[in-house]
């Protein structure tokens, strides 16, 4: 039996059990993932029953037919983790908001369990690259006393990494989440009913529903198998007979807009401060207040000058020179001159108390303005086709280092200044707004009437919401992506924005329901390379060895395809793990960038030695990589599938 069969046998022995660790959105998500696709039982630690997304998950847990079990624990401390089963689990997540908590629960479950698999989420990539070395080395130690430790595994993800790359495609391309694999980018693109394939087409991917087969990432309902249901990955008798009466979403792959992805443009410092210098608001120091009062004090210089120069012999920058000393109470005492001498310096003493307070108030004032306007680095006007990017917390200062490393025009927008993405944004020169986009005028700043799109990633829904509003009262076709915390909500503004703004493209994403299949998918086993959002589903794209896999080895690309479930896109050489000749990287293997052919013909017969890319529903992969069949029929479907 081969080594892939035998893994699996070995993980259809072991305990299937799966414990899930959070406090928010993406607990709940990755609970309703794993009850989607997992047949096994899924235990849920929450510091909270009605808490956050508590209620969500206590809804899961009283389902008869779901396999979601609850416990409710503050923090995921060692008696935590036994009680969960920690001894027995397959696998075990680790999703809470604080990377200190995930490392500590994660060293301890490695110690309780070395065969534990473990999905970590971490924001600090460093940390969670030493972490994931550090627990996989704990493994390995045990892997050569006991072949059943052959499928632990440690993996680090980010919901950030994980849900950024989906946000910054829905602003910058629009219809279609882009997808980078092997050094090429595909794109999800809509054929609307009745027009052929392009001849960038790689695949038919879904046919949409009947009611909004215009925008596959707009249906608002779940996924239904029925008539004017969405298909995803139909056979070719449903494509062709329902491309005249549903649109279709292919795989196209983009060649023609795409330059290779580099490292965030950085400038030179002498560049940087050359821009800097060009854009700082030295206007301020000329402003009506500060020109007011050092207006009274040359006229106050002046007239004392004159007084002097007629009272006093000398030269004349003598007669400017003894009132300013006056003025500023610099001088000595003319205890020894003539008696208007002395009452010039009484009257130049007194000016100077009069107005020095002013000047030193006007200096104050404008050296303050002078800051604060000199950390906006405003667009001018004839700026136009940029992305306007509203918050630079974590999700935000992702999205803005992968837009840099695009040929697109950013200006950002962030009320904080000692916000997280603030000194990446000056670092890499990008349009800076220290300023509350929701405040009237700061969009106008932003020129929201030139724009292309319109991406809002801040924390709080509501002023999401507001923003988006606002930018569409400017520019009603301008493209507004937000971030939406919750799922329901995210659903309800995009059909009502939708309906109101009927010729504008909204985006409402919920960074949960987006990061949560790449985690589910490492929980089970397997590394997913890119999910794609399909209405309310999504697909999954994956790098898969043949070898092992009798639904794969000995058919031909026809015939391996399994209606609804997986599609083989790609087909290249199988490498060896960490090649030193290879080029990339897929899924944990080395291989090259041009191994791969990604219009193989349908005759082609999978080989022993072939390593294929293949898209597949979350059922679907959950099939082909443990051979578990999906749950009966008579199981009531979850919404989230």
């Amino acid at each position: 039996m081969s080594a892939t069969l035998q893994l699996r046998a070995r993980v259809g022995q072991r305990s299937a059990h799966m414990i899930i660790c959070g406090d928010d959105g993406l607990a709940h998500r990755l609970a309703q993932e794993l009850d989607a696709v997992c047949g096994e039982a899924v235990t849920v630690v929450l510091p909270s029953r009605r808490e956050g997304h508590g209620a969500e998950v206590v809804a899961l847990h009283r389902d008869p037919h779901s396999p979601v079990e609850l416990l409710i624990s503050a923090r995921p401390d060692e008696q935590t983790l036994r009680e969960a089963g920690v001894e027995r689990a397959a696998a075990l997540a680790l999703t809470y908001g604080d990377d200190q908590t995930n490392m500590t629960a994660a060293l301890l479950a490695r110690s309780i369990n070395p065969s534990v698999r473990l999905v970590i989420r971490m924001f600090n990539r460093d940390r969670g690259r030493h972490l994931e070395l550090l627990l996989d080395r704990a493994a390995a130690a045990h892997a050569g006393q006991d072949d059943a430790f052959i499928d632990a595994s440690t993996t680090v993800l980010s919901d950030a990494d994980t849900a950024v790359p989906e946000l910054v495609a829905a602003a910058a391309v629009g219809h279609g989440p882009t997808l980078q694999v092997e050094g090429k980018v595909f794109r999800g693109v809509v054929r609307p009913a009745g027009t052929p394939p392009h001849a960038t087409d790689l695949a038919t991917l879904a046919v949409l529903s009947g009611t909004h087969m215009d925008d596959p990432l707009g249906e608002d309902s779940a996924e239904t198998p029925g008539a004017n249901g969405t298909q995803l990955l139909p056979d070719t008798a449903t494509a062709y007979h329902r491309q005249f009466t549903h649109g279709r979403l292919m795989l196209e792959e983009v060649t023609h807009h795409h330059a290779p992805a580099s490292p965030a443009r950085r400038r030179t410092y002498r560049g940087w401060l050359s821009d800097r210098l060009g854009h700082l608001p030295w206007k301020i120091f000329v402003s009506r207040e500060v020109t007011a009062v050092f207006g009274v004090l040359a006229a106050a210089v002046v007239l004392l000058a004159t007084a002097t120069a007629v009272v006093e012999d000398g030269p004349l920058w003598k007669s400017v020179y003894l009132p300013l000393l006056d003025i500023f109470t610099m001088g000595d005492p003319a205890t020894e001159e003539s008696t208007a001498r002395q009452v010039l310096q009484l009257i130049a003493g007194f000016v100077g108390l009069a107005v020095l307070p002013l000047v030193v108030a006007a200096a104050m004032n404008a050296t303050l303005a002078f800051r604060t306007a000199s950390a906006n680095h405003i667009p001018d006007a004839g700026l136009h086709d940029h992305i306007i990017l509203v918050g630079l917390g974590k999700i935000g200062t992702r999205a803005l280092a992968q837009l840099c490393t695009t040929d697109h025009k950013v200006v950002v927008i962030e009320r904080d200044p000692q916000a997280r993405g603030v000194a990446l944004a000056r670092e890499l020169g990008v349009h800076l707004l220290l300023e509350d986009a929701a405040a009237p005028g700061v969009l106008d700043l932003a020129r929201i009437g030139t724009s292309k799109s319109l991406l809002v990633l801040t924390h709080d829904d509501g002023e999401n919401l507001d923003i988006v509003m606002a930018a569409r009262e400017s520019n009603p076709r301008v493209r507004a992506v937000m971030r939406l915390y919750g799922d329901d909500f995210a659903a309800t503004v995009s059909r009502t924005m939708r309906a109101g703004y009927p010729d504008a493209l909204t985006r409402s994403r919920s960074v949960s329901a987006l990061a949560a299949p790449s985690f589910a998918a490492a929980m089970m086993g397997r590394h997913v390379l890119g999910v794609m959002p399909v209405e309310r589903g999504s697909l999954l794209f994956t790098v898969v060895d043949v070898a092992g896999h009798p639904e794969l080895e000995g058919h031909s690309i026809h015939a391996a395809f399994k209606e609804h479930e997986w599609r083989v896109l790609a087909v290249g050489p199988t490498t060896s793990r960490h090649s030193a000749s290879s080029t990339d990287t897929l899924g944990g293997f080395r291989v090259d960038r041009a191994a791969f052919d990604w219009r193989p013909p349908h005759g082609r017969v999978l080989r022993h030695d072939d390593r294929v890319v293949l898209v597949t529903t979350r059922r679907g992969l959950d099939v082909l990589m443990t051979g578990v069949q999906p749950r009966p029929a008579g199981r009531r479907p979850h919404p989230a599938q």
